[in-house]
């Protein structure tokens, strides 16, 4: 089973809102939450990392996107623990909060799926996608393609579309940085 490339385009953005938005790790380098007037700016390019337009947002929208950022990480950070009841309690607090319901869109002559909030304001659309695209995974046998890289002083998310689901880090950078520390604890 793979996502559907709406699900996978929506599961893109949550990922680079993660990892644009929340602090923590990447690389081996400490990363910060973005501050003042790049918090605007780390969204609109999170909202577009699957090759959309890249939006406006105002300042109220930035912030309740990083605060639902904030909370999927939890879910990404509890699906690689293996606490997936955790993980899918976090979604369905999500999935209430972001009042997420589902209606089929026309674009072009196809019908998709779309998960909106209670109004259609930049950010509640966002929120309620993003929550609807973890519960899709959480719901089906993909739960356990959420990850967080297991590289030493990286916290950054991905979602596995590796054929047999066996990824295990955020970027090739970090494959290599690992493999690279391997080679030189054997050669001593």
């Amino acid at each position: 089973m793979k996502f559907d490339s709406h699900v996978m385009s929506v599961l893109t953005t949550s990922v680079d809102a993660v990892n644009r938005l929340t602090g923590g790790h990447a690389l081996g380098q400490p990363v910060e939450e973005p501050t003042g007037a790049a918090r605007r700016a780390a969204v609109a390019d999170a909202l577009s990392a699957d090759g959309r337009p890249r939006p406006r947002v105002d300042a109220l929208e930035a912030e309740v996107l990083i605060a639902v950022a904030v909370r999927m990480r939890q879910v990404f950070e509890a699906v690689h623990a293996g606490d997936t009841d955790r993980a899918a309690r976090e979604v369905n607090a999500l999935l209430i909060d972001t009042n997420a319901r589902p209606q089929l869109d026309k674009a072009g002559d196809q019908w998709n799926l779309h998960f909106h909030g209670p109004d259609t304001t930049l950010a509640n659309g966002w929120a309620a996608g993003w929550a609807a695209g973890l519960a899709i995974a959480m719901g089906s046998d993909l739960a356990g393609r959420l990850g967080v890289c297991a590289a030493p002083s990286c916290d950054r998310v991905f979602v596995d579309e590796s054929k047999n689901s066996k990824r295990r880090f955020c970027s090739p950078q970090c494959q290599s940085r690992v493999k690279a520390a391997a080679h030189r604890a054997r050669a001593r």
